[in-house]
């Protein structure tokens, strides 16, 4: 289980766990949105498997996304920010992990369907 865990930490194929899913990580300062290879570099699994197949990462982003909001609010009101801040701050999460929910929203969805 830490193996798979490590693995989906690192964004490495479901199959091999050897070779990387994304060329490309993204930037959400630069406005460079992630690429992912079509196949593993290492053993030649192709990531999609049919058009439409990362519609279900949606729902997992839509998961981090939620918690990471939440937790982002219970600090804030921890500290007895002023709920203008708060909106602005939970603008900001939102926006900053955006990349890295589409990046392991993909990564997730790929472990929960691929039995190897």
């Amino acid at each position: 289980m830490t193996r798979k865990f490590n693995s989906i930490l690192k964004e490495k194929c479901p199959k091999c766990e050897k070779g990387a899913i994304f060329s490309e990580k993204g930037n959400v300062f630069t406005f460079r949105s992630p690429k992912m290879y079509e196949k593993c570099p290492s053993c030649g699994i192709i990531f999609e498997k049919e058009p439409g197949y990362f519609i279900g990462a949606l729902y997992v982003s839509y998961g981090l996304a939620v918690l990471e909001l939440i937790l982002s609010y219970l600090i804030l009101t921890i500290l007895n920010a002023p709920l203008s801040i708060i909106f602005i701050v939970l603008f900001l999460v939102l926006g900053m992990f955006s990349f890295f929910n589409f990046r392991f929203a993909r990564v997730i969805w790929m472990y929960i369907f691929c039995k190897y």
